[in-house]
């Protein structure tokens, strides 16, 4: 047995998902990281195991009735844990935030303001004192009541709704109602109604039109749909919506990002005639602080906002306006130190990145005060550039410092050479790895070979140089004007690698996310002189030489388990071609919509297809169990007799892709996916593996696969945000040959990106800054990278410089 105060955190047992049987001793009080390949099982060691272990004991010490309302992660598959503390987790959070959340909210530095305005403000002659729910837009007694505080008014008309008045109802005049059934629904309530759908919309009377396109009523009516050949269709109960009705109801409700998106377009958006976009009521508005509202202080980068309160704070410490505003730079100090003061705390979450998100949520930690407690984190310089790493290791030294543990998830070999101990998981990924090949300080790695760390850690042999391409022509955008980037110029070569740079809140991604993709995608769509890119920037030149355009993103390839690597690249359509051309499923008649996990016919109906069911359980949290009847098969028996060289539908969607590669050897359909895939370095995954389980960057990585099997035809520019993130060296490698090969192909790739290998290894690199946020957004520098290594100006310069020394 080991002492109640072993300074180690002792691991036995576990076999969380690829890990075999690990053992492990790591010390407390020290700066832990944990690297490896992708799919190594360094995040099932550090998340699944060590964090899940904590995580389970502190809820069996919690009221069963309060469990049922907690989130739980589940046990892990692990022998035993001594020495573990309780534990902290900062994951990278793939799921999106509301658009009421911000940067105050995240921070909870909001709740400080408002405290601020309400004990310290200065209210008119004889106004009430308000509490300090009336300073936020998100509670009834402070929203304005006009846009119910989200300060912009969504307003649509005719125009919009109804683009080509010459086509009748039945024709889709209105095209801003959805399509398949429910369109063809509400047309037939209409005719039901008494309404002509079949005469052009601009002859229908203007009241008709009216209340066609813009009533708040919705009668029902029995609706008797035309009768078609060989289908029985039966009245039914109708109940219309009006076009109006149905954008705002789709634009404010829906979970879909295309309905979102298709929603937005036929409506048009203005800062609210009564609040003028504060989003607040008139009385909080009369409330002031050192001059300013409470709107325009949280419109103030951090930075500034500081600079406000410090000049406004006299009074003293021991008076509510000196105590108030003392508290409230000592929080904004943790987020400025992170490189965040370019933020303001009226920024929405969903506009910030997930790196960004999780160094807010360390700063928040780092206020709380705990101490002796394990801080697991997930990549948190991911997002970074590499002058903003520096700041991040003072702040993980300080929670150190005062008495904790920090286990971190690292790719970044600047944040490895400064930990005190590492684990390296490995050597490879998904079966191949899942050992610990090294635990203890970082310098003994040096004694492990077969570690795809070691490499890059002790930065073994020089890089290889290589000519940058010469470009085949250019794309130039002048006067941007998008957010932070004012009236800049900037020209993208085409035929070559660019890769884009600068401090956090530069700019990087709205002039390529936005500004670029933005033209790019207006002239695809034939909208060269409406479309949203255009409104950004001034003038464009350039364009015509470009026939298509790919992003490439980090968003997930599906929001739930029936999507996976196999559905989303095509490969499983070929797989159940297969299965439906064998000889057993020809004699039953199955087709290749029997092999489908998604559909009635072949799946199992007891778990419709999931492979598990949920179990309910009095004053816990629902459980899930593997099916009773299929036991996890996701098919019915009937379908699971046909098999393809002797494995069933559901044991091909559990090989890896590397298994399914020699399995489909010699069929052209499902071998070039999996080609791809394996270029990619995805290997390692399962061909059924939810989206669920995936990360960003291996979302990113099918999405490229997916593109990569695609038969190119004509100039394809490539877009792609960070695509580095989450992927160890070893990785990153693999995934620069996959894109310096498109741009071989006669492509041009252009990546927002912060690996200064990635850089140095580019054609033609543009540098943004100086600085984030307003004192960003200007091109500080632009060609190849030793002509950007050596500008005086750049953030970047230094470390471009390092890294083609290197």
């Amino acid at each position: 047995m080991h002492s109640p105060h072993d300074p180690y955190v002792r691991v036995r047992g576990a076999r969380e998902h690829n890990l075999k049987n690990v053992r492990v001793d790591i010390p407390r009080d020290t700066l832990t990281v944990f690297t490896g390949v992708s799919g190594s099982g360094k995040s099932s060691l550090a998340f699944g195991t060590i964090y899940a272990e904590a995580q389970r004991r502190y809820f069996e010490s919690v009221a069963p009735y309060a469990r049922r309302l907690i989130h739980q992660v589940g046990a892990p598959a692990v022998g035993e844990i001594t020495g573990l503390p309780p534990a902290v987790s900062l994951e990278q959070r793939r799921s999106a935030p509301g658009a009421r959340s911000s940067v105050g909210t995240v921070t909870t530095l909001s709740n400080s303001l408002r405290l601020l305005f309400s004990r310290a403000g200065d209210y008119p002659p004889g106004a009430e004192r308000l509490d300090s729910d009336s300073f936020s837009p998100n509670t009834a007694v402070g929203a304005c009541p006009e846009c119910h505080g989200l300060g912009r008014i969504h307003r649509t008309d005719e125009a919009l709704l109804v683009p080509d008045p010459s086509l009748s109802i039945r024709e889709g005049a209105i095209a801003a109602w959805p399509g398949a059934w429910q369109g063809k629904n509400l047309r037939d309530v209409l005719d039901a109604l008494g309404h002509d759908v079949d005469r052009p919309w601009r002859e229908l009377d203007p009241k008709d039109r009216e209340w066609i396109l813009f009533t708040d009523e919705q009668p029902v009516v029995t609706v008797h749909p035309v009768r078609e050949a060989g289908r029985i269709q039966r009245p039914y109960q109708g109940t219309y919506m009006s076009a109006r009705r149905y954008v705002l109801h789709t634009f404010a409700d829906t979970k879909s990002r295309a309905l979102r998106a298709k929603a937005e377009r036929f409506l048009t958006s203005a800062p609210c005639p009564v609040c003028g976009g504060s989003r607040l009521r008139p009385e909080a508005m009369a409330v002031t602080f050192a001059g300013r509202t409470i709107a325009e202080l949280a419109g103030l980068p951090l930075s500034a906002l500081a600079e406000v309160l410090s000049g406004a704070g006299a009074g003293g410490e021991e008076t509510a306006r000196g105590v108030l505003t003392a508290d409230l730079l000592a929080r904004i100090g943790t987020v400025t130190e992170l490189g965040l003061g370019y933020l303001s705390l009226d920024r929405t979450a969903p506009t910030l990145s997930s790196g960004e998100l999780q160094r807010l949520r360390l700063a928040t930690q780092l206020r709380s005060g705990l101490f002796g407690v394990v801080y697991v984190l997930d990549e948190p310089s991911a997002g970074l550039h590499p002058a903003d790493t520096e700041a991040l290791l003072g702040v993980l030294g300080r929670l150190k410092e005062a008495g904790n543990s920090v286990f971190v998830v690292e790719h970044q070999m600047d944040v490895v050479r400064r930990a005190d101990w590492l684990v390296d998981v490995g050597p490879l990924a998904g079966e191949h790895g899942g050992r610990v090949l090294h635990s203890g300080p970082p310098e003994g790695l040096a004694r492990v070979p077969e570690s795809a760390t070691r490499r890059f850690l002790f930065e073994e042999g020089p890089a290889p140089v290589r000519e940058p391409r010469v470009p085949t022509g250019w794309i130039r955008l002048s006067g941007v004007e998008r957010h932070n980037v004012r009236g800049a110029d900037a020209a993208f070569p085409l035929g070559v690698f660019t890769a884009v740079t600068g401090v956090s809140g530069s700019g990087k991604s709205t002039l390529v996310g936005q500004v670029l993709a933005g033209v790019l995608a207006d002239r695809q769509a034939g909208e060269e002189a409406t479309g949203a890119g255009e409104r950004f920037c001034a003038s464009v030149t350039g364009l015509e030489a470009v026939d298509r355009l790919v992003q490439v993103d980090q968003k997930p390839i599906g929001r739930t388990p029936r999507s996976n690597l196999a559905t989303y690249t095509g490969l499983f359509d070929a797989v159940r071609k297969l299965f439906a051309g064998t000889d057993a499923a020809r004699e039953r008649g199955y087709t290749a919509g029997r092999f489908s996990f998604n559909v009635s016919g072949g799946r199992c109906e007891t778990c419709q297809g999931e492979g598990f069911v949920s179990v309910e359980l009095l004053f816990l949290p629902s459980t899930y169990a593997p099916c009773p009847d299929c036991h996890g098969a996701r098919y019915n028996p009937r379908t699971l007799d046909v098999t393809l060289n002797g494995l069933t539908i559901a044991q091909v969607l559990e090989l890896t892709v590397e298994s399914a590669a020699s399995f489909f050897a010699g069929t052209p359909a499902a071998e070039r996916a999996l080609t791809t895939l394996l270029d990619v370095g995805l290997g390692y995954l399962r061909l059924g593996q939810p989206a669920t389980e995936l990360s960003g960057g291996e979302a990113q990585r099918i999405k490229l696969a997916a593109e990569l099997q695609r038969t190119r035809r004509g100039h394809t520019l490539y877009l792609l945000d960070e695509p580095t993130t989450g992927l160890h060296p070893a990785d990153v490698e693999v995934l620069m040959r996959q894109l310096h090969s498109l741009v071989d192909g006669g492509g041009t790739v252009v990546v927002v990106e912060h690996d200064m290998a990635v850089v140095a290894g580019a054609d033609h690199v543009v540098d943004l800054g100086p600085e984030g946020g307003d004192r960003g957004g200007r091109i500080v520098a632009a060609g190849t990278p030793a002509e950007v290594a050596r500008e005086a100006g750049s953030r970047t310069a230094p470390y471009l410089a390092k890294a083609l020394r290197h």
